[in-house]
């Protein structure tokens, strides 16, 4: 439609504000906003929010269904014999117009500016996300669907990730949906070494339309919700207060974070590129990621190289359905995970599948090297093991009084320890339990004489001196343990003090003794040291 035309379709209304000039009006039901040419207002391009779309545009160069491309494409470089077209204003208001939506698809330079970003200066990079969006924007409108959650919100993606699973941003956020650590945890999404869900394209979308539906519950506006998507609620509540009240997006948009004001335009952008590709020359790139897919559940610890031996499928081609794994590695011993399949594994896994658990299982989760110490979580044995060869057991016989805190400084090991090597919960020990400890054979001589002792002896033995009924104290001077102890006298300093002892610094002192600044010690202050000879 002709501009004149279009604009006969609007009624005026002028309103100056932050010296700007919009004409306001309504058009098949949609909201515009068309920006009078012949005015100067804020054009900024928000540099944060650039840069952090240009960042996730980047990512996607790596992806290994980018690189390999059948026609392996040259990332943003425009063909000599193709055309880049450009529209009058006129044209993108139409269009955007008339694109079927409940979201306020508002049109200015600052809308404009996003627009060219995609159309002219990152048309390679928006043609692998328009053939990545054959793959998610399935699963995305199948679970927005059961949220009740207007099917164009799934293009706050686009903006959020560039469509990439391991998007990772300066703020440290993850995936899709660009989920915080925080975040990510309040809305079931599990969080580890192993695996981190933020990444999990369904998962992670849940994740994603349950925040947006509370976003919604709060504003009852689905510019609001994107905007406070990105900063949090918090900031947009600041945004509306300071506007008097106001909850149109462009009313409050100078009130809010810089690196937010970016965001709805760029949405508005975005929706308006993945619908109108085709008129600026952009066609969805041929990558190579498996469009047919299945899920199968995982019942016991499995690693992607044994799908990739017994199976025959690409271990690269796991990694790229299922990027929430970590380290190839599904932890599936308490609970199930899901595994996404090219659909034609999925009947050969079913088949299969003891076959691929037991598939060189010593060699992938080698029991030695799961259990390394005492001192690391073990979740593959029950049974409490020793160090190593070179340590040898000591036993402690619990007395009235004694703790695990008293037990663990005596010995010089760590209350975990203690509970680890004797199925300890809760710190509940009683008196005449027998506790069994381990330590280097090189000093376990230093320690065996500690079951004999009193309460008093073994506080002096690690400087902490008793009075004993014969009203004698008792220090550490008279054991030779590990430690020496160390009376300040005025004028020293953790520096002089340090260089007495063979390999000790100041910091080993302030470590030991649970010292934070090193100018106060004071005289008469005993301090724990630990020679290294």
């Amino acid at each position: 439609m002709r501009r004149e035309v279009l604009i006969s379709f609007i009624s005026v209304l002028i309103s100056i504000k932050a010296n700007a000039l919009f004409i306001v009006g309504a058009y098949n039901d949609t909201s515009i906003i068309y920006l009078a040419d012949s005015i100067q207002i804020d054009l900024e391009f928000n540099e944060s929010i650039e840069s952090n779309l240009e960042l996730n545009l980047d990512s996607l160069v790596n992806l290994r269904y980018v690189k390999n491309q059948p026609d392996n494409l040259n990332i943003d470089t425009i063909d000599a014999d193709s055309t880049v077209p450009d529209y009058p204003d006129s044209v993108y208001i139409e269009r955007l117009a008339a694109i079927p939506t409940i979201v306020d698809l508002s049109y200015n330079r600052i809308v404009k500016n996003y627009i060219d970003v995609y159309a002219k200066k990152r048309r390679n990079t928006v043609e692998v996300m328009l053939g990545l969006s054959k793959y998610y924007f399935p699963i995305f409108d199948d679970i927005f669907d059961y949220y009740n959650i207007p099917n164009e919100m799934k293009y706050m993606s686009i903006i959020e990730s560039a469509l990439n699973p391991r998007a990772y941003s300066r703020a440290r956020a993850v995936g899709l949906w660009q989920f915080m650590y925080g975040t990510g945890r309040v809305y079931g999404l599990e969080i580890n070494s192993l695996i981190d869900e933020r990444r999990d394209p369904i998962k992670s979308t849940h994740a994603a339309a349950k925040f947006v539906s509370d976003l919604y519950g709060i504003y009852n506006d689905w510019t609001l919700v994107i905007a406070a998507y990105n900063c949090g609620p918090g900031n947009v509540n600041k945004a509306i207060r300071r506007a008097g009240g106001k909850t149109n997006y462009w009313d409050i948009y100078y009130y809010l974070p810089r690196e937010t004001r970016g965001h709805v335009p760029a949405f508005i952008a975005a929706i308006y590129i993945m619908n109108y590709y085709d008129q600026h020359n952009l066609k969805p790139a041929a990558l190579d990621l498996s469009l047919f897919t299945d899920t199968v559940w995982v019942k016991k610890k499995l690693h992607f190289k044994q799908l990739e031996e017994v199976l025959g499928i690409p271990i690269k081609q796991l990694q790229d359905l299922n990027p929430q794994y970590l380290h190839d590695i599904i932890p599936a011993d308490k609970n199930h995970y899901s595994l996404c399949l090219p659909v034609q594994y999925t009947g050969a896994f079913i088949d299969m599948e003891d076959s691929i658990y037991a598939y060189k299982d010593s060699v992938f989760f080698d029991p030695n090297k799961i259990i390394i110490s005492p001192t690391s979580r073990n979740y593959a044995s029950t049974t409490p093991l020793p160090p190593g060869n070179d340590y040898v057991k000591i036993e402690y016989t619990v007395k009235s009084g004694d703790n695990l805190g008293y037990i663990s400084e005596w010995y010089n090991v760590r209350i975990s320890d203690l509970r680890y090597w004797n199925n300890i919960r809760q710190n509940l020990i009683r008196a005449g339990q027998e506790l069994t400890i381990y330590k280097h054979k090189s000093k376990a001589s230093k320690y065996e004489k500690i079951n004999s002792m009193t309460f008093t002896e073994k506080q002096a033995m690690i400087g902490k001196p008793v009075t004993n009924t014969e009203n004698k104290t008792i220090t550490r001077e008279d054991y030779s343990g590990e430690y020496v102890m160390y009376t300040v006298k005025s004028g020293d300093n953790l520096w002089d003090i340090a260089k007495k002892y063979p390999g000790v610094s100041n910091t080993d002192i302030m470590r030991l003794n649970n010292i934070s600044d090193p100018d106060k010690i004071k005289p008469g202050q005993k301090l724990k040291i630990k020679p290294k000879n």
